[in-house]
Formats: C-alpha cells, sequence, structure tokens
C-alpha cells in the first residue's frame, strides 16, 4: 500500500522552501499528479520540490489511497540530477494518518524524466523489496504561465498555463470560475491575479497556484458623446389633413430584383456575435496546413469582408481531443493564423482581424468526430 495533517514541520518546511525561492530553477515548484494511474489501486500525488546547494534537490512527497483520503503519507525527498532528468530518494517519514498492521508504504527511489514543453514529470520508482513493493510509475504536472506575462490594456490577449485538467480563478477561494482549459482569451484592464487548480488527480494537499498577468498602457474606453443643449419647445402646427393616396400601382416583379452587378447579401460575414462555423475549412490532419476545400469559402469571405470595410472579424481555431491537450491547444492557435493569413494574401487589412484558439475545450459532438476540427469566425 501506499499512504498529511498540517503539523508544525510542514508549515516550517514550506517556509523553508519558500525563502529560498531566488535559487529555484526550473524543477522548483508543486507538482500535482498521481501514482500507478493505470492500476486498479491508484494514488494522488503532490510533490513539492526545491533546489538545495549544486545539483542536489530535495522536497517532500504526499500520497493517499485513492477514493480513500485517510490513508496518506508524507516523505522527505532528496536527490540530484541525472543526465535523463533527476533521481530522488524516500527519506524520513514526516507523517503517515490510517497506517494498521496488515498496510505499509514502499520506499527507495524515484528517477524522473522531465517534459519542459508540458510541464511534466514521468517517474518510475524502484522499491526497497519489502512485502510486494518492487516499482511504481509517477505522472506529475505543474501550472506555469506558458504566454507572455505581459499584455497590452484593452487588447485581446490569449493566455495559456500548463497543467492538466486546469480552471481559471479571480479569487482564492475558487468561486469566481472565469475559465476552463490550459487557455483563457480576454481582454485584461488591469494586472491580474488568477488562481489556477488542476483536475488531474486532486487530492487533499492540491492547491491553487497564482499566476499574475501584469498589463502596460491604458485601456481604451470609448469616449461619451455630449448630450446636445435642449431647446425650448415650440408649439406644434395645426395638422393638415392627410392627402387622398394615389392608387399604388400593380407589382413588378422585375423592379424588385436587385440591379444587375448589386452585391449578394452577405452570407458567411455573421450579422452578430455569435459564432459561424466554417464547416468546408479543412486542414490536413495534425497540420495548420489547409485543404484546396478550403479556398472557395474563404475567398468569398475576403470578398465579403472587402465590401464591408467597417466590419471586423475574430478568427478562433478548434481541435478534437485526440492527442496531448498542449499540442492540440497549440495546432487550434495555428490554424486560425492560417485563416488570417489567407485572408491577409486575399486583400483584407490585417488588423480587422483577431485570432484565438481553444484547443480541445469546446467541442460541439462527442469525441473523437472530425466536426470538432473546426474554425469559426465572430463579429467584434
Amino acid at each position: 500500500m501506499k499512504t498529511l495533517r498540517n503539523h508544525y514541520w510542514l508549515a516550517a518546511l514550506l517556509l523553508l522552501l519558500g525563502s529560498r525561492g531566488a535559487r529555484a530553477q526550473s524543477l522548483a515548484g508543486t507538482w500535482q499528479g498521481v501514482e500507478d494511474a493505470e492500476a486498479a489501486r491508484y494514488y494522488p500525488a503532490v510533490l513539492r520540490l526545491q533546489r538545495g546547494q549544486g545539483e542536489r534537490l530535495f522536497g517532500i512527497l504526499y500520497q493517499e489511497v485513492g477514493q480513500r483520503p485517510g490513508i496518506t503519507v508524507t516523505f522527505e525527498m532528496e536527490g540530484a540530477r541525472t543526465a535523463t532528468g533527476f533521481k530522488l530518494n524516500h527519506g524520513r517519514k514526516l507523517d503517515e494518518t490510517g497506517a494498521s498492521p496488515f498496510s505499509y508504504w514502499c520506499e527507495g527511489s524515484i528517477s524522473f524524466t522531465y517534459d519542459a514543453a508540458q510541464e511534466k514529470l514521468t517517474g518510475r520508482a524502484a522499491y526497497d523489496p519489502t512485502g510486494d513493493c518492487d516499482t511504481g510509475e509517477f505522472i506529475f504536472y505543474r501550472v506555469k504561465l506558458k504566454s507572455a506575462p505581459r499584455v497590452k490594456a484593452g487588447a485581446l490577449s490569449t493566455l495559456r498555463v500548463s497543467g492538466r485538467d486546469v480552471r481559471w480563478y479571480l479569487d482564492a477561494a475558487h468561486k469566481q470560475l472565469v475559465a476552463t482549459g490550459n487557455t483563457y482569451a480576454t481582454r485584461l484592464a488591469k494586472t491580474t491575479t488568477f488562481y489556477i487548480t488542476q483536475g488531474f488527480y486532486p487530492s487533499a494537499q492540491s492547491q491553487a497556484v497564482p499566476i499574475t498577468v501584469q498589463t502596460t498602457g491604458t485601456a481604451q474606453v470609448p469616449p461619451v458623446a455630449a448630450r446636445p443643449t435642449p431647446r425650448p419647445a415650440t408649439p406644434a402646427p395645426a395638422p393638415k389633413p392627410a392627402p387622398t393616396p394615389a392608387p399604388r400601382p400593380a407589382p413588378d416583379t422585375a423592379r424588385q430584383r436587385p440591379a444587375v452587378g448589386a452585391p449578394a447579401p452577405p452570407i458567411l460575414v455573421p450579422a452578430g456575435p455569435a459564432p459561424l462555423v466554417l464547416p468546408t475549412v479543412l486542414f490536413k490532419q495534425a497540420t495548420a496546413t489547409l485543404l484546396p476545400t478550403s479556398h472557395a469559402a474563404l475567398d468569398k469571405l475576403a470578398a465579403e469582408l472587402q465590401a464591408q470595410p467597417q466590419v471586423r472579424l475574430r478568427i478562433v481555431g478548434h481541435t478534437d481531443r485526440l492527442g496531448e491537450s498542449d499540442k492540440n491547444q497549440v495546432l487550434s492557435e495555428q490554424r486560425a493564423a492560417a485563416v488570417k493569413a489567407y485572408l491577409v494574401k486575399a486583400g483584407v487589412a490585417p488588423e480587422r482581424l483577431e485570432t484565438a484558439g481553444y484547443g480541445d475545450t469546446r467541442l460541439l459532438y462527442p469525441s473523437p468526430d472530425a466536426r470538432n476540427r473546426r474554425v469559426e469566425v465572430e463579429r467584434l
């Protein structure tokens, strides 16, 4: 079996970790994950990691039994970097709850590899031969800001963080949920702190990670039009008798038709802010390369935008829920950018077009379904 109470030692150790933050490197921080995710019994875990002297690493590892959070354990962990990642060894057992004569926690060492793109740790444990202890498999993810730490105030910005099953809150109490998924397209009027949680095997020790995005400049507020000075009321003239209406001519079907060469009513440009799916705008699988079937719809959209110079659009990319969510997010942004590039090449001014991507967070149909791999446009 594998198994925190909020004792004084935990507060002291966390204070020590925080005091050395200036020396922290890319691996330092809080990692949330699980051991033996594919097994019948799994163990949600939290690893708080910090850099020690030289190449040394230290931290604490918390684990609980899945579906039985009353059975927990917390270990001190120490180790160092290796050629492929780093290795941690179990140290003192700092706390344990729910222990019984028939249960025990395996101890030994864990070798980790680090995926910087996903902020992911993959670990393989080699346990001391106690009872049925042999090996274990760990997966951890860390929340980290992956987009620019500063954005222009009032401008549409796509914020992106790492992590699994991410939720964005505006408060530490987790009452003001504003977005889910690894990206959040928004306009920030001022520097804002988000509290990010992960739904990937949460445990009693899971905590929100504060992420602060700073703003530059000042958000532009449309000027308020001055109201005209009211004029004194003048008496209305006496109404004149209405003239007898002349007989109306019979309808002339030919005159009701638009003149030759008149622009056709808009078809692709949406009339309001609701998004419009472009069903024929398709891409090569797992790429942002437009297929030839996309050209007719995009050519028509470009022509309509040129005929309506006051219209501005947001182009939004989506993917299906296949593959890694972080890669899907990047792919959705690249597809939206590819559509914008096509329209700009067709003569549409780039400042009239904004792009965003939502990855696999806004499915229209149960996955997998090719119709989820879509591009939408919406009027700004």
